[in-house]
């Protein structure tokens, strides 16, 4: 048997090879698994952000790991799409990514938000923190937690075994976008609208505007 055009990972590939902005609202709705040693976890993504390339590329932007350049950490968001990129932050957290775009052109998008659609124990294991079910992939670091995401994880193939997506088979009815969440400087601003989510889903997180940085006192 083979598999449907949604799941087949070839077909996920060259959908996930265009465009991160223009991608990211026909995303949503998409499911990734993670089927670790604990058991398997999917989420149904219900927000995303999308993030682009270096100063010098055709695309900078400013808001992206990768607009200072190429470095150890953000090796992955320059590979092929569909692989995944988790990086560490605030000393606490993993984040996630998967990404998009040619081969060689860094871009990803940021997986924000979604729902626990299987697994649901083992994710509110994974999240003894979270209250309700709406709560477990509610923010980016959540989600990465209730699918046992870490750095581990970072330049591994996400369409591979013991991961797998599942693209929507119809869009969602009703896309929003608006600013990425937390991003300090101009990639924060409304110029950047590059954050997507799925209108009244209990599950989107909420939004909060990056704090500005305070300028340093002189020594």
């Amino acid at each position: 048997m083979t598999a449907s055009p949604a799941s087949d990972p070839r077909a996920v590939r060259d959908f996930l090879s265009g465009d991160p902005r223009t991608i990211a609202p026909l995303f949503l709705g998409a499911v990734l698994t993670h089927e670790s040693e604990a058991g398997p976890v999917s989420v149904r993504l219900t927000e995303v952000e999308a993030y682009l390339g270096p100063r010098d590329s055709a695309h900078p932007d400013p808001g992206s790991h990768t607009y200072g350049g190429r470095t150890a950490r953000n090796a992955p968001m320059f590979g092929p799409a569909g692989f995944l990129y988790v990086y560490f932050t605030y000393g606490m957290h993993y984040c996630a990514n998967i990404v998009c775009g040619p081969d060689g052109s860094p871009s990803a998008l940021l997986l924000r938000a979604g729902e626990i659609v299987a697994g649901q124990e083992l994710a509110a294991e994974r999240r003894p923190a979270s209250k309700a079910h709406k709560d477990l992939a509610s923010g980016p670091a959540r989600l990465a937690s209730a699918l046992g995401l870490t750095t581990a994880d970072t330049g591994r193939d996400a369409l591979a075994a013991p991961f797998s997506v599942r693209l929507p088979e119809f869009a969602a009815s009703a896309v929003a976008s608006g600013p990425r969440v937390g991003v300090a400087g101009p990639g924060g601003t409304t110029e950047y609208p590059w954050r997507f989510w799925i209108e009244d889903d209990p599950t989107v997180s909420r939004y909060k505007a990056a704090r500005p940085k305070s300028p340093r006192k002189p020594a």
